[in-house]
């Protein structure tokens, strides 16, 4: 028995994912974005089989991931964005690195003198340029011009239309330069929020573009621990720290390999679940190195089975939403402790 976590990125698995997401745009460019480590999966075999599948353009939030981006992808031929856009003192780094940032005030289009995208502030009033500041840009040719969308997984809201109807009126301004409105919801909602290219993040890695499971997006990624002890409980009996689950009848519990140190949010501990052989075992307590499930949907359990703590059965967007989180965080919180492996074609 391996005492360790095991997480397991099915390459395959995203890019089923990928045809799944151009399938809905009915061919759109897919513009992946690969920051944080690749969500957290590896950016080096997350990008090099995007770039297989075709990909050209990649999106990361710092100057520094584009540089490690680049490094990994070699001598490919590929845009990379840096949405931090041109901060001072980084403009040594981009070139070097032949990055593109995606401009996001009238300081850093004043200050940057190369290639660059914009980003236009249509709602989601973090950065950006405002509508009404665009006009005075629209001499200024662009590689590319971007908004983003606030609440693109609710339904059809006041916020979601009206960053589309701002986005509409200042797309004029730039008709020479690709645009590109949508992440992995905008993508899902229809012809008009798709534009040039769209730019998917949490369904190409296993998300369901409106925070619930999508029969459509595939499990990416696998986490698994062991079993190292099965345990009965009597009526009243505490589990954990704190009192963070009393037993109220007999049971039968397994204690997993793995915890929140491993990725597993504590949050998720009154809410998530476990599974075996496909078989929902929910979670009692969750610690930093161990997870208490209850057995009683699964009385065959053994010392050493390996618990899915996350995958095609105990899915991403149920844990996020047990943890009361969104799948962003989960996987970018997946711990470094548990082993990694990787299957699939890496590129």
């Amino acid at each position: 028995m391996s005492p360790e976590s095991r997480l397991t990125i099915d390459l395959d698995a995203m890019a089923a994912n990928y045809a799944a997401i151009q399938a809905e745009g009915g061919g759109v460019e897919i513009a992946p974005v690969v920051k944080a480590d690749g969500y957290g999966l590896g950016v080096g075999p997350v990008a090099r089989r995007l770039w297989a599948l075709g990909a050209r353009r990649f999106f990361v939030a710092r100057a520094s991931e584009g540089a490690a981006l680049r490094r990994e992808l070699g001598a490919r031929d590929a845009t990379l964005y840096v949405l931090d856009g041109a901060l001072a003192g980084q403009e040594e780094l981009l070139r070097d690195f032949h990055l593109t940032p995606v401009l996001a005030s009238a300081e850093q289009v004043a200050r940057w003198d190369g290639i660059a995208g914009l980003h236009i502030d249509t709602g989601m009033n973090r950065v950006g340029v405002s509508p009404a500041d665009a006009g005075a840009l629209a001499h200024r040719r662009f590689e590319m011009v971007m908004s983003h969308l606030g609440s693109a997984e609710a339904a059809d809201n006041a916020r979601t239309t009206g960053q589309l109807t701002r986005f509409r009126e200042v797309r004029p301004l730039f008709p020479h330069s690709p645009a590109s409105l949508s992440a992995s919801a905008g993508a899902f909602k229809g012809e008009a929020y798709r534009y040039d290219f769209v730019r998917p993040g949490i369904s190409l890695y296993g998300g369901g573009p409106f925070e619930t499971p999508d029969a459509r997006i595939k499990a990416v990624a696998t986490l698994d621990a062991p079993i190292l002890q099965i345990r009965d409980l009597r009526p009243g009996d505490q589990v954990g720290y704190g009192k963070m689950f009393t037993a109220d009848r007999p049971m039968r519990v397994a204690v997993a390999g793995a915890g929140y140190a491993d990725g597993v949010l504590r949050t998720a501990h009154a809410r998530g679940a476990a599974a075996l052989d496909g078989v929902l075992c929910p979670f009692l307590a969750i610690t930093m190195d161990m997870i208490v499930v209850d057995l009683a949907a699964c009385p065959g359990a053994r010392v050493g089975d390996r618990l899915e703590l996350l995958g095609p059965n105990a899915r991403l967007d149920d844990l996020s939403a047990a943890a009361g989180s969104v799948a962003h965080e989960i996987l970018t919180g997946l711990s470094r402790r548990a082993e990694r492996q990787y299957i699939g074609t890496v590129a």
